[in-house]
């Protein structure tokens, strides 16, 4: 037991922001859930309140989620955990790092600079450019640029007849067209999970039925996988440029090869518990007191 006091923000009640704040208070004590929609930043006294409690006083906070769904918004909440940080505060992840990974394009375009493999992937503004994408590469995924779990994304066939209304609907919600071709996965992605850039295990999330997308909100099931060194070493340099404290790097097996979708600013402590037996909230806990205490 340590006299630290480390808070935990998150979404108060959500199965993976209590473990963690149940791991951190067995180790420390201390226990603090901060949803960050009550936080108040006053920059002329130099105070970050939540339930009466100045965040900049604590010795760490553990960033588990910063929104139950993404939006540009989500931005200003980590500006704000930014300031704690220049305050003296250790943050982990480090909200720097996570900013650019809620912004799927800002993530993405890291991922193809790096030289990491991710399926054909078109930005524009244009719709014409849009419907041309589209029709290129039969079925297009027109993914919203701040979101989680699919929500918002639409399945656009270029050679339909609908396609020019529905591109018109997705692109008055989303000026910026982020659009990737729809690849043959199977039915199956998988989540590698590292810790401080330590490879930890991998889960594969399993579509069920007809959906196209293999998300757990849609109905996908965890299972246990175990992948070749190529595949961890590929999400191993997918993952190494953000420098996150706990991650899972979204990764598909195509009959092109496999590819990198994204790498979660949070990671997905479900599916290392379920499908790995991993105590994510556990190690994450050990990792961050002993980095405090140097």
């Amino acid at each position: 037991m340590t006299d630290l006091r480390i808070g935990v923000v998150g979404i108060p009640g959500k199965w993976s922001t209590e473990a963690l704040a149940d791991a951190v208070e067995e180790r420390t004590g201390f226990r603090l859930v901060i949803d960050m929609g009550h936080v108040t930043l006053d920059l002329q006294r130099g105070e970050m309140l939540y339930d009466n409690i100045d965040l900049c006083k604590l010795d760490g906070l553990i960033i588990k989620k910063i929104s139950e769904i993404y939006k540009p918004d989500v931005l200003d909440r980590m500006e704000i955990l930014r300031y704690a940080q220049a305050k003296g505060v250790q943050v982990f992840s480090d909200p720097e790092a996570i900013i650019r990974l809620i912004d799927r394009l800002a993530c993405t375009v890291t991922l193809a600079a790096t030289g990491v493999p991710i399926p054909p992937t078109v930005i524009t503004e244009d719709p014409e450019v849009a419907l041309e994408t589209a029709t290129e590469f039969g079925t297009a995924v027109f993914k919203p640029l701040f979101s989680t779990k699919a929500r918002g994304m639409a399945l656009i066939e270029g050679d339909s007849f609908r396609a020019i209304n529905q591109i018109a609907s997705f692109a008055s919600d989303n000026p910026v067209m982020y659009i990737q071709k729809k690849l043959d996965l199977s039915g199956k992605d998988l989540g590698l999970i590292f810790l401080d850039g330590e490879y930890l295990g991998t889960y594969a999330r399993v579509a069920q039925g007809k959906t196209w997308n293999t998300t757990i909100d849609s109905g996908g099931k965890y299972e246990p996988f175990e992948p070749d060194a190529e595949l961890i070493e590929m999400a191993r340099k997918a993952q190494e440029p953000f420098g996150l404290t706990f991650t899972t790097v979204d990764v598909a097996l195509t009959p092109q090869g496999p590819i990198v979708f994204e790498v979660s600013a949070f990671g997905g402590y479900g599916g290392a518990k379920y499908a790995c037996g991993i105590d994510a909230p556990g190690l994450v806990a050990d990792h961050v007191i002993a980095k405090i205490r140097g």
